[in-house]
């Protein structure tokens, strides 16, 4: 195979293995990476330390910190289900969890799916290939990389938006030892004057430079922040008890095209997107890591999903989940669910 047949090879090979997206880019330094410093020196990044690690930021400087080797990148993107709305008529008070942790962790599946690319890659030249492989978890900014390998643009919401699939996909890199010819970058910006996103979003964490500011983004505030969620922001989360698709579902490019034939892997489990919040509060340790295994969820552990639900709880507005509030914040083994279940039943009983 000539590099250009052998490119076409991988990225169809990449699509029987699920990834709808698949581009290839240089190993080039990233287009953004002084925006990416300016919003780390501002601290945007909050308490995610591993974004700002000086050691991390030198080899988000360039690929080839990472691996020495690299002469390509793969970037591969991986659909997952559109958030569901309404939630169930009729039904018991419920939290809300963001689309792409309704299933299985693609932590969990991507991966391995990566490892066959590179096996795929190797077994077509017969040649071992020196190569790492990330989604979302290596010192890349990969959204940088995709749009350059002409996946989509970078939204004013900070998601890579493809013309053809919106953004309700995950990405996954492969750097590769090997010389394979690039694709032309996504240079278009379809965004325009839209800015349904900047106004959706219910804390104002979005923007104006195609960033956000981490701190008051209603995902970070429910899975990266271990601690209390600022008393101001409470009311602002709304039923997100884990993650947010706002500034997506109000995104016209999702909304015209984020309908995707989706791996079943991520499927959604029994009683999600929507859990009953009365339910959830009451889970033990044991019934959370049951009920959670291999999913998203286990990643705030069982005191932030429950600190998450008694917000939740209180937004809601329902009295019913009075009494479950106010035993919780007697009662609860974990001090921080304690805290805003006791926060969340004052709120109730306004």
């Amino acid at each position: 195979m000539t590099p250009a047949e052998l490119a076409q090879a991988l990225k169809e090979q990449a699509r029987q293995l699920g990834f709808t997206l698949a581009g290839i880019t240089s190993p080039d330094p990233p287009m953004h990476y002084e925006s990416y410093q300016r919003w780390v020196q501002a601290g945007f990044h909050g308490e995610m330390a591993y974004l700002a690690d000086e050691r991390a930021l030198e080899r988000r400087a360039d690929p080839r910190r990472i691996l020495p080797e690299c002469r390509s990148i793969l970037v591969v993107g991986m659909p997952y289900h559109p958030p569901l709305d309404p939630r169930p008529k009729g039904s018991l008070p419920r939290g809300r969890v963001a689309a792409y942790a309704v299933g299985v962790d693609y932590h969990l599946v991507i991966p391995p799916r990566l490892q066959q690319l590179v096996e795929f890659l190797e077994a077509q030249t017969g040649q071992s290939i020196p190569n790492r492989y990330y989604t979302d978890t290596g010192p890349l900014l990969e959204r940088d990389l995709a749009q350059r390998a002409g996946l989509g643009w970078i939204g004013k919401n900070t998601c890579l938006i493809s013309p053809k699939s919106g953004s309700y996909f995950l990405l996954g890199e492969i750097l590769l030892g090997l010389e394979l010819p690039a694709d032309r970058p996504f240079v278009s910006d379809h965004c325009g004057t839209c800015t349904r996103c900047i106004e959706a979003c219910p804390t104002g964490c979005i923007r104006p430079d195609r960033t956000l500011d981490a701190r008051q983004c209603i995902s970070y505030l429910t899975i990266e922040n271990k601690g209390d969620i600022p008393l101001e922001l409470r009311p602002k989360l709304g039923e997100w008890v884990f993650g947010c698709d706002i500034c997506q579902m109000v995104c016209p490019w999702n909304r015209r095209f984020g309908q995707h034939e989706v791996d079943s892997v991520f499927q959604p489990r029994a009683g999600l997107p929507f859990p009953v919040i009365a339910e959830e509060l009451s889970l033990t340790p044991q019934a959370f890591n049951r009920k959670f295994k291999d999913s998203p969820l286990k990643r705030t552990k069982r005191r932030g999903y429950q600190r998450n639900l008694a917000v939740a709880a209180a937004n809601s507005g329902e009295k019913s989940l009075q009494p479950i509030l106010e035993a919780a914040s007697q009662s609860h083994d974990e001090p921080l669910v304690s805290r805003h279940a006791n926060w969340a039943a004052k709120n109730l009983k306004k």
